[in-house]
This record gives structure tokens, C-alpha cells and sequence, in this order.
């Protein structure tokens, strides 16, 4: 009894600052509620406890939890074939994947490679002599029209070549020289192919002058700039020249061509 009439009490004491509404705002189902303001001149132990007043407004928001009516949208149209059933195993389109995927890898990898090999060629190919170097770099030369004791002189690499055909008085000689007389001991035997033929570069290994030719102490090679005498096999004997006669590489292509380089 003593509850009811406080209850009774309560609400001739209530006072509403605005009437109840409601406030829905689109789909999303948003529900606002607007409550009294409760207000009482009573002292709070008029109710013994029992009841509380004070100021408030309170707002409720509901919260939609079904959203079967929305339409998702549907991007079927833009996956690949081997993704389209969800049921399908991953393991069963993803080698068409990855053929789709490294295509454009190897593409790039293999025209790299071939840049690279083609810069490289390229490159390789600038260090090479050119081809009027390497038609110099070798010479044919006749010789069976040199009689013996002559002498004929031909332009090879840009430096005079010496090709004499020696006297046997003159291989006898130089074979029965003794090396250590020599400054630059070297056997007359090492430096001719054929006994009668002697290929040596006409430059003076003292500072390059051109030698003459039967001439000086030896009656072989002289060079006039600074006095170097040579044999008839092309080896030092007096002056200031410290090595003999260079001998290039050279073959025998027969009795009557010599290849030279």
C-alpha cells in the first residue's frame, strides 16, 4: 500500500516538457524516442528510497540486424573462369593463373637476355682490330726471284722486313761463331727456318733507325745513326744496340711464297 501510493503521488507530480514522438530516417531503421522531463518539488525522502527523480532526455537508437533486402553487387563478369565456382579446388586453376602471371616475367627476362648479349657482342666486337689491321697483320711474299746474296726489303705493320738469301760462305760463318762473344748470345740455327733464308725486321733495337745492308765491319747490317753492326744473322756484334735483328713469325707456304704474321 505504501508503494502504490507513492506511485500515485508520482505521476500527479509529472510534468512532460514536450509530447512523445517518433523520428524514422530512411531504410536504416533508425527509431529516435523522446521521453518527459520528470521534475519534482518533493524532498527525495518523501519516497523512502523507493524512487529517484531528476532531469533527463533520453534517445534510442534501434539496430537493424536483417539486411536481406539489399542487393550486393555481383562481380561474376570480372573473375576468371577457374574462380568462378567456389566449390572448385584452388590447386585446379591456379596453373592457369600463374601461366597468366609469368608471361609478362619471362618476356622481360628474355628480351634483357638478349640486350645484354647483343651490347656485350658489341662491345667485344669494338676491341677487335679492323679488317685493313688484320689484312696488314699478314703478307705473302714471293721470293723465287731473289738470286743468292740479295736482299729485298717489303713493308709490313708499318716497319721495313728484311728477307735475305744468305750464301752458303756466309751460313758457314755464322755457324762457326761462338756465342760467348756475343752480347746477345743466340744460335744462327734458332733463327732461320730455311738454312739459306734469313726474315728479320730492318728496325735497330738501339732507337729504331732502319740499317743498311751490306755494309759495316760484317759486311751484313749497319745502322748509320749511332754505329751498330750486325752479321749475316742479324745478331748484334759491335755498337751500342743491346739485342739482335728481331725475327718475326713466319712460315713457309712452299719453295716460293713466304707467309709473314
Amino acid at each position: 500500500m505504501r508503494m502504490m501510493r507513492a506511485v500515485n503521488s508520482f505521476k500527479s507530480l509529472v510534468r512532460c516538457s514536450g509530447p512523445l514522438h517518433e523520428n524514422h530516417r530512411g531504410q536504416q531503421g533508425i527509431f529516435q524516442m523522446s521521453f518527459c522531463r520528470i521534475t519534482s518539488t518533493f524532498p527525495r525522502n518523501t519516497f523512502d528510497g523507493f524512487l529517484k527523480t531528476s532531469d533527463c532526455r533520453m534517445k534510442a537508437h534501434s539496430v537493424r540486424y536483417a539486411h536481406s533486402d539489399l542487393k550486393w553487387p555481383d562481380f561474376t563478369k570480372d573473375r576468371r573462369g577457374t574462380v568462378k565456382d567456389p566449390d572448385m579446388p584452388v590447386l585446379e586453376g591456379s596453373y592457369t593463373r600463374k601461366v597468366l602471371s609469368y608471361l609478362p616475367v619471362a618476356a622481360a627476362l628474355t628480351a634483357g637476355l638478349y640486350a645484354t648479349k647483343t651490347v656485350t657482342q658489341q662491345f667485344i666486337t669494338s676491341m677487335s682490330p679492323a679488317k685493313d689491321v688484320l689484312a696488314m697483320a699478314q703478307a705473302e711474299v714471293k721470293i723465287s726471284g731473289l738470286e743468292v746474296g740479295q736482299m729485298m726489303t717489303i713493308k709490313w705493320r708499318g716497319k721495313p722486313l728484311f728477307i735475305k738469301r744468305r750464301a752458303q760462305a756466309d751460313i758457314d760463318v755464322e755457324r762457326q761463331t761462338p756465342l760467348n762473344i756475343l752480347r746477345d748470345p743466340e744460335k744462327d740455327e734458332d733463327r732461320v727456318i730455311k738454312d739459306e733464308w734469313l726474315v728479320v725486321i730492318g728496325v735497330c733495337t738501339h732507337l729504331g733507325c732502319v740499317p743498311i745492308s751490306n755494309a759495316g765491319d760484317y759486311n751484313a747490317y749497319y745502322c748509320p745513326c749511332h754505329g751498330s753492326h750486325y752479321d749475316h744473322s742479324g745478331r748484334i756484334r759491335k755498337g751500342p744496340a743491346p739485342t739482335n735483328l728481331e725475327v718475326p713469325p713466319y712460315v713457309f707456304l712452299n719453295d716460293e711464297t713466304i707467309l709473314v704474321g
